[in-house]
């Protein structure tokens, strides 16, 4: 059913006679190939997560946006035997910028968007974060998505892609990191030898806790805003990393999942998730645009936190402890591998 708002773009109406079809032909525009590929993805690892689990299972949620137009599937695995909570989301939005998004866009990100009458746009992506039960194991975080800001006619006005990946270790062990960042090069480096050290920095410079004067994490790969080379070229680079992702994460999972750890390990693990929840409530992009979006699924948005988390008040790791040196790391962010 079309809705009395997206019954204003032919768009809408278009795709959704592309998408009945069931088959998504190369010809077809972007916006529907990126759609069916964060899709598949999406299964290729909650499938990928349930063998390595070997308990949990990915409770899956199919909600639409009759509103405005779209979808998403949100798949949550709680409770497993290796991950205490992972989620893995899709969406399929259309729907219409609202002043402070369009602020938003403009101040933080340079757009040039006219905010005279309705601003329509479509997105679409998969974002994921991971959280295992062991404190060796290591927090994950992935998120690839293109965007479009339309004409009145529905027809593409602006568009990009963004995304990357990053690993958030509780712990620090030094080879995790470096295999994290090398299947990312490798990736990167099948397109342009450049983007790998821009992306990593890029990362290092995104995921930062700045009201801490910390990362989050020890980086991995991050872009956004992505349009300067054709659309087709960034589309096969997007997938490139997408497809990365279990070969990036899954080794360090089997490795570290059955290590012995106490409870003095777990505290640390949820102060250091505390700071997790920190940056995606006050810093991360993603959450405040989608919290600023007209119908919001704010489940959706905020699988990503982790089921618990703890804050003491003035904490300090130990000199010289495992727990003082991870947090210089995320104070003086490293190279990991030769760029």
């Amino acid at each position: 059913m079309v809705s009395p708002v997206s019954s204003k773009y032919a768009i809408y109406q278009s795709d959704s006679e592309v998408r009945a079809k069931g088959i998504i032909k190369e010809n077809a525009p972007m916006r529907l190939r990126m759609e069916a590929f964060v899709k598949h993805l999406q299964k290729t690892i909650c499938e990928g997560i349930e063998e390595v689990d070997g308990k949990g299972k990915f409770t899956r949620s199919v909600w639409e946006r009759p509103e405005f137009g779209g979808e998403g599937i949100t798949c949550v695995l709680s409770d497993g035997a290796v991950m205490e909570k992972a989620g893995v989301a899709v969406s399929v939005i259309y729907s219409e910028l609202t002043p402070e998004a369009i602020r938003q866009m403009r101040e933080d990100r340079g757009k040039d968007i006219d905010a005279d009458g309705i601003v329509p746009f479509f997105v679409t992506g998969i974002s994921l974060v991971m959280h295992a039960k062991n404190p060796n194991a290591p927090t994950v975080h992935l998120n690839y998505r293109y965007f479009e800001v339309m004409n009145p006619d529905g027809t593409p006005k602006l568009w990009w892609f963004g995304g990357g990946a990053d690993l958030t270790p509780v712990y620090l062990y030094e080879e995790d990191a470096v295999h994290f960042h090398k299947v990312y090069k490798e990736g990167c480096d099948k397109f342009d030898k450049d983007y790998y050290p821009q992306m990593k920095a890029a990362c290092d410079k995104y995921f930062l806790n700045v009201h801490r004067g910390e990362a989050r994490g020890i980086g991995g790969v991050f872009f956004d805003d992505f349009n300067s080379k054709p659309a087709e070229e960034i589309f096969a680079f997007v997938k490139e990393l997408g497809y990365r992702f279990l070969p990036s994460y899954v080794p360090i999972l089997e490795k570290r999942k059955n290590m012995p750890f106490d409870d003095e390990m777990v505290r640390w693990q949820q102060i250091r998730r505390g700071r997790y929840v920190e940056f995606n409530l006050l810093w991360d992009r993603g959450t405040k645009f989608g919290l600023s979006s007209p119908c919001s699924r704010v489940e959706s948005i905020l699988m990503t936190l982790p089921l618990t988390a703890r804050w003491e008040y003035m904490h300090e790791p130990e000199p010289n402890s495992r727990e003082a040196e991870l947090v210089s790391v995320l104070k003086h962010p490293k190279d990991w591998i030769a760029h």
